[in-house]
């Protein structure tokens, strides 16, 4: 999908693998001091493999792009492994820090939330750093609840920091109980 300002929501492709990896290792990076091992993130191709794995499983893993750049990136990862939990997504949005307030975490959350309902999903969470006023914001214009406080569960900038847990239902919700599972073909 298109906007007027060239802005282009797209499933990712093996080639946005490097400016994805740009934009994330900037964003564990930030305020933090230099000289911290980054040697924890990962490599291009194992950014390919787990892009790989996510599309192969019908999890959505999407682009923003600006006139062919990639300008943010989003995914979603099962919310818990457990055959209950099938049905509930944890999302991640990161976006260059050049465009950040320009609506690209708007298009990348809206492209999340269509793409997790087309393919079934019923709950989608996220986990916003607390000091995070305007991805808090972002999170309720699209009618995310604030469901849990996550004290101190992070230590960077030289102090602990908390976490935010929101929650908003997809498609039908809770309100209809999921498809049977397809019958077996053995």
């Amino acid at each position: 999908m298109e906007q007027d300002n060239g802005l282009t929501i797209r499933p990712s492709r093996d080639a946005d693998v490097e400016p994805m990896l740009a934009i994330y290792r900037r964003h564990i990076r930030r305020g933090v001091e230099e000289g911290v091992d980054d040697s924890d993130t990962p490599e291009p191709d194992d950014l390919r493999e787990r892009r790989k794995n996510l599309k192969s499983r019908r999890f959505p893993h999407i682009v923003a792009t600006i006139n062919g750049t990639v300008v943010g990136y989003a995914y979603v990862v099962l919310f818990r492994k457990r055959p209950a939990y099938r049905y509930t997504v944890k999302h991640s949005i990161y976006v260059h820090h050049d465009h950040i307030g320009k609506g690209v975490g708007s298009q990348l959350l809206r492209g999340l939330i269509d793409a997790c309902a087309a393919a079934g999903f019923r709950q989608i969470i996220g986990y916003i750093d607390a000091d995070n006023a305007a991805s808090l914001a972002l999170h309720e214009r699209f009618n995310f609840v604030r469901v849990g406080l996550l004290p101190a569960v992070a230590y960077r900038y030289g102090r602990w920091a908390d976490s935010v847990m929101v929650q908003r239902s997809l498609g039908t919700g809770s309100t209809t109980s999921p498809p049977p599972p397809p019958l077996s073909t053995r």
